[in-house]
C-alpha cells in the first residue's frame, strides 16, 4: 500500500505556506520554468555516530507520482486570505497549480544505502516552481525514515545476530509517526514490528507477547499463563515481572512442562523492568536446569543500542531485544537535520549558473553546482566517497577536500573501484526506477554496513569516514565565496 493510498486523499497540500507564496512569486515574475537544481543532504550523522542509512525514497516516488491539486485543494487555498483580507493567492496562479503536472528529472540514492554528511540524497532538475513545491514534504519523508533506519541499523549490530522487534507504536508520534518508524525500522535491520498494520501494508513480520493487564486480571499468575497457553499452546510468550520476576519464571516453567505434556512447547518469557542482566542469567539458568534451554528470554524496558551493549558486557542472557521509545521517536536525536538548498539555475544563454548559500557558520555553506557523489572501495570495503560536479571531467586519480577544513586532503588513486551513488529515478517526470522490496532494502542495508571498518561502526567516538569534494568542486566553491564576501 503506497503514501496515497494511506491518507486516500490528495497530498498536493503537504507543505508548508511558504513555498506556495513563492511558488506564485516565480509565476508572477514569469520565472516559474527557469531550470533549476536543488539537493536534499544532512550536515551531520545522527546520534554523533559515524554513518546513515538513507530510507523513504519509495514514499518520496509516490508522493512525486500523485503531485496534483484538487478542486477541494484549490478551493481551500482561494478561500485563504492575507493581512488586509485580499485573496492570498491570485486565480490565475491557481489555474496554474490546477493544470500543473510533475515534469521533473530526479536523481537519488537507494534506499538502504550509507550516507554521509554534504552527500546529496536526492538531486532535483527542472522548473524552479516545481523544484520549489516538493522541497517539504521530501524533507518530512526523508529525513524521518532515515533517522529511524540509522537508529535501527546502531541497534541491530549491537544486538550482535540476536533477534531484535520494534515494540514503539504506543509512543510514536501519531499514526504516521508509527508506521514510518517501522518500516524504516526494517530497513535498518529489525526483525519484527509489534504494529499490526505495519505488518499488513509493508508485509513485515507481526510479534507480540501479552501486557501485564492479562496477568492482573486473573487471580494468580500461574492462572493467567496457564490460560494464555490454552488459547496459543504453540505461540505462548509470557510476560513474567508483573509481581516478582524470579517466581513469575518458575511459574512459567510449571505451565511449560504441562504445554509439553500436551505436545507444544513455550516459546519465551519476557522480562521487562528491573536487572536485566542479572535477571536473564538467573531465568537462563532456571529455564535450563528444567529441561527448557530453547525457551527464549526476551527483553524489553526503554533499551537502545547503548543499553544493549552494556547488558551484553555484563554476560546478559537475552535472546530477542524489544525496543520500543528509544527507536520509533529516534529519542536521543529526534530530528536529522537535512535540507534542501537551490545549487544552480539555468540562465537564459543556455549555461548554468552555479548557486551558494553562504553563512557565517562554516558548516551551513551550502556546496554549488550539479553534483553526483562517488563511492571508492576495495576488496576491504568502503575506502572514500567524493562529492563532484557533473560538468567537469575527473582525471585518473583525483584528491578530494574536507569542506569543513580545507587543509584536510586524500588523494584517490588510479584504478580503484569505484560506484556514483546518484541513480535516475525520474525522467521528465516518468519514472523510470523500479523499487525494490523491503526486505531487499534490508539486505542491501545490512551490507552496506558490513563494508565499513569496525571503527567507524563503533558508538563512542567513532572514526569519521572520508568524504570530501572533488578539488576542481572545492576551487569553485571558494571562488563564489568569495565573490559574495567582495559584495558585501
Amino acid at each position: 500500500m503506497n503514501l496515497n493510498d494511506r491518507y486516500e486523499m490528495s497530498l498536493g497540500l503537504l507543505t508548508d505556506l511558504y513555498q506556495l507564496t513563492m511558488a506564485q512569486g516565480y509565476w508572477k515574475k514569469e520565472m516559474a520554468e527557469q531550470e533549476a537544481v536543488f539537493h536534499l543532504f544532512f550536515r551531520k550523522n545522527p546520534f554523533q555516530g559515524g554513518y546513515t542509512v538513507c530510507a523513504g525514497l519509495a514514499d518520496a516516488i509516490d508522493f512525486l507520482q500523485h503531485l496534483k491539486f484538487t478542486e477541494d485543494d484549490l478551493a481551500y487555498l482561494s478561500s485563504l486570505q492575507g493581512s488586509r483580507q485580499q485573496p492570498l493567492f491570485e486565480a490565475g496562479f491557481l489555474d496554474y497549480l490546477r493544470d500543473l503536472k510533475f515534469t521533473c528529472q530526479v536523481d537519488a540514492i537507494p534506499e538502504g544505502t550509507l550516507v554521509f554528511p554534504n552527500e546529496p540524497l536526492l538531486r532535483i532538475t527542472g522548473p524552479i516552481l516545481q523544484c520549489q513545491l516538493v522541497e517539504t514534504p521530501l524533507l518530512n519523508i526523508i529525513n524521518f525514515q532515515t533517522l529511524v533506519a540509522t537508529k535501527a541499523a546502531r541497534i541491530v549490530d549491537a544486538a550482535k545476530g540476536d533477534r531484535v522487534i520494534e515494540f514503539g507504536m504506543r509512543r510514536a508520534q501519531g499514526p504516521d509517526g508509527a508506521l514510518s518508524a517501522a518500516r524504516a525500522a526494517f530497513i535498518g535491520g529489525i526483525g519484527a514490528t509489534s504494529d499490526v498494520l505495519a505488518g499488513k501494508i509493508f508485509n513485515i513480520p507481526v510479534k507480540g507477547t501479552h501486557a501485564h493487564s492479562w496477568v492482573m486480571s486473573f487471580e494468580e499468575e500461574q492462572e493467567a499463563f496457564a490460560a494464555y497457553a490454552d488459547v496459543f499452546p504453540h505461540d505462548a510468550t509470557f510476560l513474567v515481572d508483573t509481581y516478582h520476576t524470579i517466581e513469575g519464571i518458575k511459574k512459567a516453567i510449571a505451565v511449560a512442562k504441562q504445554l509439553r505434556a500436551q505436545g507444544a512447547e513455550l516459546q519465551g518469557v519476557r522480562l521487562d523492568s528491573g536487572d536485566l542482566a542479572y535477571l536473564s542469567k538467573e531465568g537462563r539458568k532456571l529455564l535450563d536446569e528444567a529441561g527448557f534451554p530453547d525457551v527464549s528470554i526476551v527483553a524489553s524496558n526503554d533499551l537502545d543500542e547503548y543499553l544493549i551493549e552494556s547488558l551484553k558486557l555484563q554476560g546478559a542472557r537475552i535472546d530477542t531485544w524489544g525496543i520500543g521509545t528509544k527507536l520509533v521517536t529516534a529519542y536521543d536525536q529526534p530530528a536529522l537535520g537535512g535540507v534542501y538548498k537551490l545549487a544552480a539555475l539555468r540562465k537564459k544563454t543556455g549555461e548554468w549558473e552555479y548557486k551558494l548559500k553562504l553563512s557565517e557558520q562554516l558548516i551551513k555553506i551550502s556546496t554549488p553546482g550539479i553534483q553526483q557523489v562517488r563511492r571508492f572501495y576495495n576488496e576491504d570495503g568502503f575506502v572514500a566517497d567524493m562529492i563532484f560536479s557533473k560538468e567537469q571531467p575527473i582525471g585518473t586519480s583525483a584528491t578530494i577536500v574536507d569542506p569543513s577544513d580545507i587543509t584536510k586532503r586524500k588523494t584517490i588513486t588510479a584504478g580503484i573501484a569505484h560506484q556514483d551513488l546518484l541513480i535516475p529515478v525520474f525522467k521528465a517526470g516518468e519514472l523510470v526506477y523500479e523499487c525494490p522490496t523491503l526486505k531487499a532494502i534490508q539486505e542491501y542495508a545490512k551490507q552496506q554496513v558490513n563494508q565499513l571498518h569496525p571503527s567507524i561502526r563503533r558508538f563512542l567516538n567513532p572514526h569519521i569516514y572520508p568524504v570530501g569534494l572533488e578539488e576542481q568542486l572545492n576551487n569553485k566553491k571558494l571562488s563564489i565565496i568569495m565573490q559574495l564576501r567582495e559584495s558585501e
